[in-house]
């Protein structure tokens, strides 16, 4: 009977044949004949004597009908994979399809382990990895962390030399860890370097392929179809869009300036100097002023013009104008208060749940390949898509704030169309909030003062490194970190009896990258969830505490990085559950903005919600794992635990009295603010 969790042998090494062993050399997939490719045919026998002599674990896979792989045709096995390009997508979709249908898990062992030698590494990765998080039978398998499998995607190819020499000519015990250098892609000269450890960071990458991983565009409706996919879709990117800002304000730079004018010149340049590893070709650069171009490309068959884009783009600003979008019989669709928003953004990302493609297209992934290939885009020159071409790399282009700014606008469109909230839908009766303030865990430290500073950690990248040295190969890297702080929440409840709430808890720029203080119709743009829960009121005075790391929107820095292997899978049922989903959410470390030596300013919000308001009528197991990234991630398997608006209470406009945070506040009790600081050291601090 096949294990479960022994599907994990098939992502790793992912460009190795099957046959080689995995887990450090212990663990070997025992092969049918007929599995073998036709290169290795011939000589299967003495492969399978050869490499399996020292193996603790083998791994029988049985002879099943091999499945017809002709919708991979023309995606090359050594070549460039995205989810951007429609035929990619297409494959993906079926692959996913064909996963999940297996009737059990040693059946899909078995058809796995044969499409791998035969696909493309980074499609068969996907497409298992998204089908072992939807099957009911392989929910408790750990979904590798992706800068493990392909480090290519996230790394300065430099190091890999490097690695490979340390972990050739050196005992697994003696070996040294090799430093992967900070800011490696520009010099200060270049201006938009200052930004380079947020879209450079490697857990903040991985947060966004991991999101793409849990809620993917295509494939069977089951999987796609999440409670209010299109409104997350909205909300986590528009939040990474406000969390850029705020860090861009930091380092005294002007807001990101949305990518609205397709002809225009784009003066952002980005050579990203990475290399695939499935081909050992680069990822190509942008050079700056350049312009777009339409798409023709032959070889994956990717068409689109820039007036498709101008012309999508105008259709969907006219549906949300006149307050409808048209299905594919003509029939009117509300964009109203409650759906408006989940249906915009399935409309624009755009997932397999849009009502009518033909009509509106496909803006924000075409935008994505347009950008992708603005450097060949008719395939004159046989260069592969730059990294805006895939999720995984698509950060660290100052040009993906850019276009999702314009992305970000689109739905704040519709958002602006609607009436602002009432006194009564922001109000909460008998509950005020006093205070809300933040105070560092370190003793004798002032309150309402933050701490960043820069940590080096490390990453065993040893089970990327194909045909590379058996086990443990580390290298370090470095990246933002906030000293470990608590929030603090006065209330008071004056109803005399015991109440639930919800604790919403938001963090704001006061001021641009000029020091000149924000209007509220501005500032609400950027706000920025730092924290959400249920808390429970008794009569009077409660001191609510919640820590940084129970922040709804994170995961800590041990589920971002956690180790690979069948033999790195817990085998307690609390740990167990911990590689259940969680992979996905914000990256604990980059919770805090980086402020700056001389302190940053931001005001602070908290705000006490009625929870018969807020709460989402479904079963719910008050010790379920993963629900702690629940403001970007969602409960798997369940609905969105807020019945309100994400976004709320930001997410409308108000009236023209209200200029300043002051003036919305004012009104409800049950909101408070306060003014933080957050300073940063320049210093480099080793994780223990």
């Amino acid at each position: 009977m096949t294990d479960a969790n022994d599907l994990l042998a098939l992502l790793q090494r992912p460009l190795e044949p099957t046959f080689l062993p995995k887990d450090d050399g212990k663990t070997v997939i025992d092969l049918p004949e007929d599995f073998l490719t036709d290169r290795y045919r011939p000589i299967g026998a003495e492969l399978q004597s050869r490499f399996s002599n020292d193996a603790e674990q083998r791994i029988p896979v049985r002879k099943v009908t091999v499945p017809d792989l002709t919708f991979a045709a023309g995606i090359d096995k050594r070549g460039a994979f995205s989810l951007f390009v429609p035929k990619h997508r297409d494959a993906a979709a079926a692959l996913i399809n064909l996963f999940i249908e297996q009737p059990d898990v040693s059946s899909l062992m078995s058809v796995a382990t044969y499409c791998r030698d035969r696909l493309n590494a980074v499609l068969f990765q996907y497409a298992l990895a998204v089908a072992v998080q939807h099957r009911e039978d392989t929910k408790n398998v750990n979904i590798p962390s992706i800068v493990s499998l392909f480090p290519d995607q996230f790394v300065d190819p430099a190091v890999f030399p490097k690695l490979r020499e340390e972990g050739a000519a050196v005992q697994q015990e003696n070996r040294m860890v090799i430093d992967i250098p900070p800011a490696y892609t520009a010099s200060d000269r270049e201006e938009e370097q200052r930004m380079a450890y947020f879209r450079e960071d490697i857990g903040v990458n991985m947060h966004h392929w991991h999101w793409h991983l849990v809620y993917p565009g295509d494939g069977p409706d089951a999987v796609v179809r999440k409670d209010r996919r299109g409104e997350l879709f909205f909300y986590m990117h528009s939040q990474l869009i406000a969390r850029y800002n705020l860090d861009r304000f930091c380092n005294k730079l002007k807001k990101v300036r949305h990518l609205t004018n397709f002809r225009e010149q784009i003066p952002e340049a980005y050579f990203p100097k990475m290399i695939r590893s499935s081909n050992n070709r680069s990822y190509p650069a942008r050079g700056a002023n350049v312009t777009l171009q339409d798409v023709d490309r032959i070889d994956n068959g990717t068409i689109v013009s820039v007036s498709d884009l101008e012309r999508w783009r105008d259709r969907i600003h006219e549906a949300i104008d006149q307050g409808f979008l048209l299905d594919k019989a003509g029939n009117r669709i509300p964009l109203d208060e409650e759906r408006g928003i989940d249906l915009l953004g399935d409309v624009l990302e755009a997932s397999s749940l849009t009502p009518n493609r033909q009509l509106y297209g496909s803006l924000h992934n075409m935008g994505h390949n347009v950008i992708a290939y603005i450097h060949d885009p008719d395939y004159r020159y046989l260069e592969d898509y730059g990294v805006m071409g895939d999720v995984t790399t698509a950060m660290r282009d100052p040009i993906f704030y850019r276009w999702h700014g314009m992305i970000d606008g689109i739905f704040r469109r519709h958002k602006e169309l609607l009436t602002p909230y009432t006194a009564a839908q922001l109000g909460n009766p008998g509950v005020t909030v006093a205070s809300v303030g933040v105070q560092l865990t370190r003793a004798n430290t002032p309150p309402n003062v933050l701490l960043t500073y820069w940590q080096r950690s490390q990453v065993d990248l040893a089970a990327g490194l194909d045909f590379g040295p058996q086990g443990n190969v580390y290298a370090s890297f470095t990246h933002l970190q906030h000293a470990p702080f608590s929030f603090r929440v006065e209330v008071n409840n004056e109803s005399g009896a015991v109440k639930k709430g919800t604790l919403r808890i938001w963090i704001a720029p006061k001021v641009d990258e000029r020091g000149t203080a924000l209007k509220f119709r501005e500032q609400r743009l950027f706000f920025v969830e730092m924290d959400s829960s249920t808390v429970t009121l008794n009569p009077g005075m409660n001191t609510i505490v919640r820590r940084s790391d129970q922040s709804s929107v994170t995961i800590p820095y041990e589920r971002t990085f956690r180790a690979i292997g069948t033999k790195s899978v817990p085998t307690d049922a609390a740990g167990l559950a911990q590689f259940r989903f969680c992979g996905c959410g914000w990256p604990q470390h980059m919770l805090v903005p980086k402020g700056a030596p001389e302190g940053v300013q931001f005001d602070l919000f908290a705000m006490v919600t009625d929870y018969a308001d807020d709460a989402v009528e479904q079963e719910l197991d008050p010790n379920a794992p993963c629900d702690d990234a629940h403001s970007f991630c969602g409960l798997r398997d369940k609905k969105f635990p807020d019945r309100r608006p994400m976004g709320y209470p930001f997410d409308r406009r108000t009236e023209d009295s209200v200029n300043t945070l002051d003036d919305f506040v004012a009104p409800n009790p049950n909101m408070k603010t306060g003014t933080i600081t957050v300073t940063f050291k320049n210093t480099v601090i080793a994780r223990s």
